[in-house]
């Protein structure tokens, strides 16, 4: 999976790439394969799920909002209802909790 990552990175991608603490993650030639990379590794904490919390509330809205019932024809069609789906997510989705979008909240904490 990391070697198809790092051919379709690009030159100067900085990514982070959160894991939780299996093994594999804690293994030296997997951390020194990313370092390699320039892929900045974060892990949660030992016994603290919450870590995760962030991202896996993201993947279960986007399974709700963009794949439940959808059948994608081509990588292609996927890649792009993925794009469109996350620009829709971080500008346009108003969050209850913000009474805002993403973007919006970030911008307007910034004038704070």
């Amino acid at each position: 999976m990391l070697d198809g990552l790092f051919k379709k990175l690009p030159e100067n991608a900085r990514p982070i790439l959160h894991s939780d603490q299996g093994w594999q993650y804690q293994h030296s030639e997997y951390q020194r394969s990313l370092a390699e990379h320039n892929i900045t590794q974060s892990m949660s904490r030992k016994g603290n799920c919450m870590d995760n919390g962030a991202m896996e509330n993201f993947f279960g809205r986007l399974n709700v909002e963009m794949f439940y019932g959808e059948h994608f024809q081509t990588v292609d069609e996927f890649i792009n209802c993925l794009k469109d789906y996350i620009d829709y997510y971080n500008n346009e989705r108003i969050i209850s909790k913000l009474k805002m979008s993403p973007v919006q909240y970030r911008t307007h904490s910034l004038k704070i």
